[in-house]
């Protein structure tokens, strides 16, 4: 028995590794499967290699080897961990591709342009574990002061976080973090953490909004409600040690939608009823792994579920007859000359957000913004790969961080001007 069942279990082990290199990203119904399977293996490369290797050890013990199955499921498990290895390489590639991004786009010498303060902190090394235990999504050095009310008439949906470094703050820049979850499900504390928390370790202070969700709520209110967090943080981060004048946004899939929706469309009054005299614009967009197009105007979403879920729980008309409305709820259709400056981050094997819906946003923004954009495409990676902490996380992080000191020192450099 030993034998067959370690076959079994081999198997099992090499799909988790063959999915990680060939998601399924065309077809409905394997389509979120896929993802989850491709995201742990991809993240949690170390992980699977230890649980693999203590199998292994474990049905060897017991006489897997007996028989022909069982060497059967010792050859393909020393194939998994060769396509493991593999993964390690293509996540410490993810370091070359977001520095070329923004090499390309910043100049060869943006390095030097960085405030040497900012750059100094930028580069601190995580705490021991981190790796180790990628959920451990917290830090000594930094604080939290949660469930703070921007909207107290929707409850917890309205409330906000804000993440300030022990050590204290002034006049530090800020970042605002908006979740994903397909606009139906999340919550502040799931998403952003390891940027944030590392960006609150280098000074800066951290806010991260919830927001009403569908079915209960209609687009615009996901929208209407960040703005109204980012009226909040204009009021009132100074208390917290921030500059309500120098306010970046990101935030993935969903959120990475809204964060850009919100950097085009500062100041819209359609989107701020009863603060239309509020400032909503931002300094800097960093969107992950976000949906750019609802109406999939050129093809490029690889299944067709979107448009279902928009029509049914978001928007709730249908894209046949109010194609305007789908439009200008797209940031695809909001780019202009005024944008702020952008760093566009996808995986190239996301299978919930189409990468070549990211592409198409990039060349339409660089067309006709006249602030810098930003591209990188991270090799092997999955939706939402940097919920936790891993090596490819910890690239994309400090590339994020070393763009975003660009900005601020820009930005500082223009105001002293």
């Amino acid at each position: 028995m030993a034998p067959e069942l370690f076959l079994a279990v081999t198997l099992i082990g090499a799909c988790f590794t063959f999915n990680a290199y060939l998601p399924q990203r065309a077809f409905g119904a394997m389509v979120v499967p896929s993802f989850f399977a491709g995201w742990l293996t991809s993240e949690l490369v170390g992980h699977h290699f230890a649980w693999q290797l203590l199998a292994t050890v474990g049905f060897v013990a017991a006489g897997a080897l007996e028989r022909w199955p069982g060497w059967l499921g010792l050859a393909i498990t020393l194939a998994s961990w060769a396509g493991l290895y593999g993964l390690a390489v293509r996540a410490e590639r993810a370091s070359d591709s977001v520095e070329a991004a923004l090499r390309d786009d910043l100049g060869e010498g943006y390095r030097d342009a960085i405030d040497p303060a900012l750059a100094t902190r930028i580069e601190q090394p995580l705490h021991p574990g981190r790796r180790l235990v990628p959920f451990l999504l917290f830090d000594p050095e930094v604080r939290r002061i949660g469930a703070l009310p921007y909207a107290p008439e929707h409850g917890a949906r309205g409330e906000l976080d804000v993440y300030v470094p022990r050590s204290g703050a002034s006049r530090a820049p800020v970042l605002f973090q908006i979740h994903g979850g397909g606009w139906i499900i999340g919550d502040k504390r799931q998403q952003g953490l390891p940027l944030m928390l590392q960006a609150a370790r280098a000074g800066w202070v951290c806010v991260a909004a919830n927001y009403r969700l569908s079915p209960k709520a209609t687009f615009p209110d996901h929208l209407i409600d960040v703005k109204r967090a980012l009226a909040w943080i204009r009021q009132h981060i100074a208390e917290y040690g921030g500059d309500p004048n120098l306010v970046c946004v990101t935030g993935g899939s969903a959120g990475g939608h809204l964060s850009s929706m919100l950097a085009l469309s500062a100041n819209d009054p359609e989107y701020q009823p009863g603060f239309e005299d509020v400032d909503t614009s931002v300094a800097a967009c960093v969107p992950f792994y976000g949906v750019y197009d609802w109406t999939n105007s050129t093809q490029r979403q690889k299944h067709g579920g979107m448009e279902s879920v928009v029509e049914r729980m978001i928007l709730k008309t249908p894209l046949a007859t109010h194609r305007k409305e789908w439009e200008k709820s797209s940031p695809l259709f909001r780019v202009h000359p005024g944008a702020p400056p952008f760093f566009v981050i996808h995986g190239s094997h996301d299978s919930l957000a189409s990468v070549e819906e990211g592409r198409l946003f990039v060349e339409r923004l660089r067309e006709v913004s006249q602030a810098p954009v930003c591209y990188a495409e991270i090799p092997g990676a999955q939706h939402a790969f940097e919920i936790f902490h891993s090596k490819r996380t910890t690239h994309v992080v400090r590339a994020v961080e070393r763009f975003l000191g660009w900005v601020v020192t820009r930005e500082r450099s223009h105001r002293a001007a």
